[in-house]
């Protein structure tokens, strides 16, 4: 199997998910009753590596102990990373001789008013794979306030990139906080922000960015006042470069997915999307995470056994590529009949193309990893769903650009 890398430049790609698994058959979902928290929040039944601090804990103090572990088997890599910050950095560790803990190094410090994620694989005594993705928030300081945002810095993405920042408090003066905020690019084109609630803040242009666009966000948010008493720490700048366009178009009905390089086809692969009761969400959907290996378990979402396990626990899901943050993902898939891809919707919401166990390069799955950046649109059409919400991931390119301006707290 390939070394499991996070694309999106977070390191060792692996994930808390969750994928159906009926009659033999298996896929996973998107909202209203089907939906999906990546990793859910804490710890799921049955999860083999624990990690400390909890998965979407936040206000962690720096000092808090910092550990991976298993039971059993031996932990085979682990990648602690802060990430959306200016300078994305590892947390130095190590694995313990007996295979059995990760622990940072002597001196390694959590860093105030940052995000970290933890990725990790493991290895049972009979030599299967497990995967774990988690994430925390350490404390930020009294009466002040930190935008987490998207894309990294000095990364390479696909042209339906949208610039997003969650912020960890609730942005009252939200107009004095966007104007903080320039979004520019060479060639210059005009782009607009957009929230969604107090706490969320996206910016996009009027259509897709033109490959070679070189995008830089500057922040000026030191002192400004978000909330009465409460304040900005950041000033800084960061930069993207779009590296060139591709779409892909998944036609539920037809059980086919075109992909466009610029404008050019590429190939026509044959697919599996969400069954009668599980469909899949209609629209233009951006690639936000990239996955060598994933789990995908049902307890995370509600769907267990009378015993509080998952319905389904698929510990190492291939080539998965996060489309919605309810739980769409477009993933390689080994466990149904080849003769599914192109004829018969089965998942429960996922968008599924042939692959082996372990994930090869040579699958249709593999070969569409391995084309695919952060950023890359999947628009999904003939499904017997709605269309996907514009706040669900990077969904904005589904809202009207005059519906888009209106979200601005500058118009």
């Amino acid at each position: 199997m390939r070394h499991v890398l996070n694309r999106a430049g977070l390191g060792i790609a692996v994930a808390v998910a969750w994928a159906g698994l009926m009659a033999g058959l298996a896929g996973c979902a998107g909202e209203g009753g089907f939906g999906l928290d990546i990793g859910g929040k804490g710890r799921s039944p049955g999860d083999t590596i624990r990690v400390t601090p909890e998965d979407g804990e936040k206000g962690v103090p720096p000092d808090t102990p910092l550990e991976v572990r298993v039971p059993g088997g031996r932990l085979e890599r682990v990648r602690v990373r802060k990430v959306e910050d200016a300078q994305p950095s590892d947390v130095p560790g190590s694995i313990s001789g007996d295979g059995l803990r990760w622990r940072p190094a002597k001196g390694a410090r959590l860093t105030l008013a940052a995000k970290y994620t933890v990725d990790a694989v493991a290895l049972d005594g009979h030599g299967r794979r497990s995967a774990r993705h988690t994430t925390f928030t350490t404390a930020v300081p009294e009466h002040r306030f930190i935008g987490y945002f998207k894309p990294e810095n000095r990364s390479t993405v696909g042209s339906g990139m949208i610039v997003s920042f969650g912020f960890n408090r609730a942005i009252e003066n939200r107009a004095a906080v966007e104007r903080a905020i320039r979004v520019t690019s060479r060639p210059p084109v005009e782009v607009v922000g957009h929230w969604f609630g107090k706490e969320r803040l996206d910016f996009r242009p009027r259509e897709y960015w033109k490959p070679g666009t070189r995008v830089t966000v500057d922040l000026r948010l030191r002192d400004v006042e978000a909330a009465p008493g409460v304040y900005g720490i950041q000033h800084k700048s960061v930069e993207f470069t779009v590296g060139r366009s591709q779409v892909s178009l998944v036609d539920a009905e037809a059980h086919t997915m075109e992909v466009r390089r610029d404008g050019e086809v590429l190939a026509k692969l044959p697919i599996t999307a969400g069954a009668p009761k599980t469909t899949t969400y209609n629209g233009r959907m951006v690639v936000t995470e990239l996955f060598d290996v994933t789990r995908m378990n049902g307890a995370t979402v509600g769907f267990k056994k009378k015993d509080g396990k998952g319905e389904y626990d698929i510990k190492d899901v291939p080539h998965a590529m996060r489309l919605t943050e309810s739980g769409t993902f477009l993933h390689g898939n080994y466990w149904v009949d080849s003769s599914t891809f192109g004829s018969a919707n089965v998942s429960h919401g996922c968008v599924g193309l042939r692959d082996v166990k372990g994930g090869s390069p040579e699958s249709p799955a593999g070969w569409f990893f391995d084309r695919t950046l952060i950023g890359d649109v999947v628009e999904v059409v003939n499904s017997r769903d709605r269309k996907v919400a514009p706040d669900n991931g990077l969904g904005g390119w589904n809202m009207e650009w005059k519906e888009w301006q209106a979200g601005s707290a500058l118009r």
